[in-house]
């Protein structure tokens, strides 16, 4: 371990028990190094970190002290604990820990922090320039989807993104989802006016994310893909193609883009890097058509941009380090295995439930009886998406992303007791495997 990561450890400890308090003023970095026996430069690392954390701040000409902001977070994240009890996390979708190289990102948001003239403007409206010509590029080569930097309109969220579309295609008057469940993007639409439907072919606008159609993770065939774009462009429909979970096809080979497929003609392609980075880095895309950029490029001063333009900084030079690509064969190879995983050992706990692997490869569909109260579930320190429940028979979307390997069968096992208590012996202990 480096000399400047025990100093960050010691005082971090130190003052999450208290010992050192809010308004505290820690050692000089000067006495620091007498006492740890280490250079200026170890003392200012660990001194930097701290600071970055929220540990401790700086004052100028009179050193550092130990925030009372950190003493608050101390607090409620102590009251969180106590309230929350969920062990294993079958709903949510977070990232595994090991799934991304946060040092390795901090050192890219060190290197963009660097860039002190840049950061004392606000950021541009359209995104980063330079972001966005490295977006070019990147989705070029990742989807086909073949598009000017003028044309990519930068955001923090699908949502932020959609807002400022419902804005410039106001005078459409409706919008077709494949289904509810996009509660927030339903909501929005209706905020701006726009009369929602699901499955209604003959919408103005046609909202769809191809890769992932439902919660269930099913994915647009290519025969429907191509019955979709010949359709809208024959009605003059906007399809806003959500290209969430693309990169993760497991079951089935990768599929074209609707924006590829219909030669760049009605298509909104937008993207994010939630999932193949972490959920915290909010980051998202979309590519105009051209009518539709020549109508944000007249009105874009009234839009404010969203995203940190230190991260978008950060990400530029990731993405032209050539980080993205190996990023996503990273978490492509880890959350297909465990989604595989997690289904061969439900096989071997559960036999006799119904159990299905989704299209995409990230999720585990679950139908089996249950003559129970589903808050069973959370009280035994589960969480779980469910999908139906009704007449007896219970369907739920395991997505085990956000769970540990180690963690894995001891989750699986937690779930199986559950529906064994409140199942008509649906439950078959383990035998021993080979």
């Amino acid at each position: 371990m480096k000399k400047y990561i025990k100093i960050y450890n010691y005082y971090k400890q130190l003052i999450e028990s208290e010992q050192l308090k809010s308004g505290d003023k820690m050692p000089s970095v000067r006495k620091a190094t007498k006492i740890f026996n280490v250079s200026k430069t170890t003392v200012q690392n660990a001194y930097f970190d701290l600071q970055a954390d929220g540990y401790i701040i700086a004052s100028p000409k009179s050193g550092y002290f130990v925030t009372e902001m950190k003493a608050k977070s101390v607090e409620h994240h102590t009251e969180y604990v106590e309230k929350n009890k969920i062990l294993y996390d079958f709903k949510s979708g977070d990232a595994d820990k090991s799934s991304f190289d946060l040092n390795l990102w901090q050192r890219y948001i060190k290197s963009a922090l660097r860039q002190q003239d840049r950061l004392m403007s606000y950021s541009e409206v359209q995104g980063e320039s330079d972001l966005r010509e490295a977006l070019s590029d990147y989705i070029r080569e990742k989807r086909n989807v073949v598009a000017s930097p003028d044309r990519i309109v930068i955001g923090a969220g699908v949502q932020c993104l959609l807002a400022i579309l419902c804005s410039i295609i106001k005078e459409r008057g409706t919008v077709s989802f494949p289904d509810s469940s996009f509660v927030q993007g339903i909501e929005l639409f209706r905020d701006y006016g726009f009369d929602v439907h699901t499955r209604f072919k003959d919408a103005d606008i046609i909202y769809v994310s191809p890769s992932h159609m439902t919660s269930y993770g099913d994915v647009m065939p290519i025969k429907r893909r191509l019955e979709l774009v010949d359709y809208s462009i024959k009605h003059s429909s906007i399809v806003i193609e959500d290209d969430y979970d693309s990169d993760f096809l497991y079951q089935t080979k990768p599929m074209p883009s609707l924006y590829a497929l219909s030669n760049n003609g009605n298509v909104v392609y937008m993207g994010s890097f939630s999932n193949v980075l972490i959920p915290g880095i909010r980051i998202s895309y979309m590519v105009l058509t051209e009518s539709l950029a020549r109508i944000y490029e007249a009105e874009k001063e009234k839009f404010a941009q969203t995203a940190s333009k230190t991260e978008q900084i950060a990400l530029c030079q990731y993405i032209r380090d050539g980080h993205i690509m190996s990023q996503t064969r990273k978490v492509r190879r880890l959350y297909t295995a465990k989604a595989r995983a997690a289904y061969e050992y439900i096989k071997h706990t559960m036999p006799n439930v119904e159990c299905a692997m989704s299209e995409n490869g990230l999720q585990i569909k679950i139908t089996t009886k249950f003559d129970g109260d589903t808050s069973q579930f959370e009280n035994n320190g589960i969480s779980v998406h469910i999908k139906d429940f009704s007449n007896g028979v219970l369907k739920l979307v395991l997505s085990p992303s956000a769970i540990s390997h180690e963690d894995l069968e001891p989750a699986i096992d937690a779930l199986a007791a559950v529906l064994e208590n409140n199942c008509c012996l649906l439950y078959t202990s383990p035998s021993p495997r080979d």
